[in-house]
């Protein structure tokens, strides 16, 4: 683990300082379990990796963190020792197959919502190392909205919400955007709608779920793309490999990296935003 901390601290700080681009903060969520949003957020990371992006995927789901079994890669240290102050935000980050860099959440996260405000600074200072060394840092969150996943939401650039066409999903994923809107907090959205049977079954789904966040949210919901309903998805959470590894060409796994391609088109016009950002709305919402 130390070999792996200091390649690391090598590999950020060899990048250079005048080219590196401002690290975006994305948070994935979904309205309900079960739809798939781990997965998602996994394939989403690679995708991303793919297209030479740098990209830290920050297990978030508080008491069902899983990122590190989806991997077959169990971590030794998770955010846990980050807030012990046991380890540095260099020795907590894992290294998986095709060489994702990943962060463990674990029982951490329950530390991480009685923080003291000095404890938050510590955290803070350390999340700020990551700025400008990685492009995208992606937090995957619990589904529903908690406290501490609303606080994720709001603090991040953007938030992609992923549903399926079931109506349960549709009015829970409709449900929690609502929420965050209702209590004022001002989060950029953006729909993945996975597990379609086709084309057509997703893009009603959008639609339905677009207008009706138009009509009563006044919310422009921008549509990322849908993912196939497969097989394969379920085959290789049995192996443990990322979908995308395992299946490179399974349907499900083209429609996320034709989602990471859409999604990087769109990006590039975003404005640039940045890890200070986020950690000073993170610290409004914590106090």
């Amino acid at each position: 683990m130390h070999d792996q901390a200091q390649a690391l601290r090598h590999l950020v700080h060899s990048r250079d300082p005048a080219s590196a681009r401002a690290t975006r903060i994305v948070t994935v969520t979904s309205g309900k379990g079960g739809v798939g949003k781990s997965n998602f957020s996994l394939n989403f990371a690679l995708a991303l990796q793919n297209r030479g992006y740098s990209v830290l995927l920050f297990d978030a789901d508080i008491g069902m963190a899983n990122i590190d079994v989806l991997l077959g890669t169990p971590a030794k240290y998770n955010l846990f020792h980050l807030l012990k102050r046991e380890k540095s935000i260099w020795e907590i980050i894992q290294v998986g197959p095709s060489g994702l860099q990943f962060i463990a959440g674990g029982s951490g996260f329950q530390d991480l919502i009685r923080l003291s405000e000095q404890e938050l600074e510590y955290f803070a200072s350390e999340i700020a190392k990551l700025h400008g060394h990685v492009d995208y840092l992606l937090f995957d969150t619990g589904a529903g909205l908690s406290k501490e996943t609303l606080r994720f939401i709001s603090a991040a650039d953007e938030t992609i919400v992923v549903t399926t066409p079931e109506p349960t999903s549709i009015t829970d994923a409709y449900a929690l955007i609502k929420m965050v809107k209702t209590m004022g907090h001002d989060a950029a959205f953006r729909l993945v709608v996975n597990r379609v049977e086709g084309d057509r079954e997703g893009r009603q789904t959008a639609d339905n779920i677009r207008q009706v966040a138009r009509t009563y949210l006044d919310l422009d919901l921008p549509l990322l793309g849908f993912v196939p309903d497969d097989a394969n998805v379920s085959r290789a959470v049995k192996r443990q490999t990322a979908l995308s590894i395992v299946y490179p060409d399974s349907p499900a796994a083209r429609g996320i990296d034709d989602i990471a391609s859409a999604y990087v088109h769109e990006e590039r016009r975003a404005p640039e935003r940045n890890i200070k950002g986020f950690l000073q709305r993170m610290r409004r919402l914590w106090s």
